[in-house]
């Protein structure tokens, strides 16, 4: 008996491939949009002063266009995991799934069950259909007594669990590692920024209150954009990890089931 496994996510030369586009395309967007002429005064990015909030994100410094490329990672890795524990998930609902699995087990319709897994399909229904075809095969087994059939389908149940799981949790760590570098990223580029305003500050002589603000507004816009990307990947990870730990509970509750009808009833 074949173990049946969900495909999906990004494979880990696709994943770091995709940062490294996220961040291309990063840099494009702070040289074309923010830096367009048309962001400054006297259409020069370098030494015109912004006209709006594009351009004065574009004087933030080389630290943007890292900061938006991360941005649009956790974008996309948020996208590719919906997908991917959408599918993992299965068709129809979980609860409505597992009530009717429980259900065909306690009458031992197998065939039955198996054909709802198959229309199911995902994470899920895989786990349960290994161990409804453990159950089926040991059933029928005359060479095992009952404490070594319960352990054979115990064991059909934890493969499975095992091969799905790693897809329910891949590349998490992308967008929880982005939650944590989003905010430090940003605060180099503040820090940077400040460093350079002040510097300019000092060496023109005399204090110049309108200088300074602007160049503290264009510092700070490296602690927006990296605040926003901390943020999003917060959201996105927490919520993320709520939807699998459902899914692995899933896992767990017709696991349990399927072992505890054997053990009421079977032989």
């Amino acid at each position: 008996m074949s173990t049946k496994k969900t495909s999906g996510g990004f494979p880990l030369v696709v994943s770091a491939l995709a940062i490294v586009i996220c961040i291309g395309i990063g840099i494009f967007i702070y040289k074309g949009v923010l830096g367009a002429p048309a962001n400054f005064e006297g259409g020069d990015p370098d030494k015109g002063h912004p006209h709006n909030i594009l351009g004065t994100m574009y004087k933030g410094g080389f630290i943007v266009p890292i900061l938006i490329g991360f941005f649009l990672t956790v974008i996309t890795f948020a996208i590719e995991r919906f997908i991917t524990i959408q599918k993992a998930a299965g068709r129809g609902k979980t609860d409505v799934f597992i009530s009717k699995i429980k259900s065909l087990i306690s009458t031992h319709d197998f065939d039955g069950a198996m054909a709802e897994c198959d229309k199911q399909r995902g994470s899920l229904a895989n786990v349960v259909h290994e161990g409804i075809a453990k159950y089926k095969f040991v059933m029928n087994d005359n060479t095992m007594d009952k404490e070594g059939k319960v352990h054979a389908i115990q064991k059909s149940l934890e493969e499975a669990t095992a091969l799905e799981l790693p897809m329910l949790s891949k590349n998490m760590v992308v967008i929880s590692t982005m939650a944590s570098i989003g905010t430090l990223a940003g605060l180099i580029g503040t820090v940077v920024g400040m460093i350079r305003a002040f510097a300019a500050l000092a060496n023109a002589g005399a204090p110049d209150t309108s200088a300074l603000a602007t160049g503290i507004s264009e510092a700070l816009v490296n602690t927006l954009v990296g605040i926003l990307t901390s943020a999003f990947a917060i959201i996105f990870y927490n919520l993320f990890s709520n939807r699998v730990d459902q899914i692995t509970y899933a896992m767990d509750e017709a696991g349990f089931s399927i072992i505890q009808e054997f053990q009421s009833t079977g032989k």
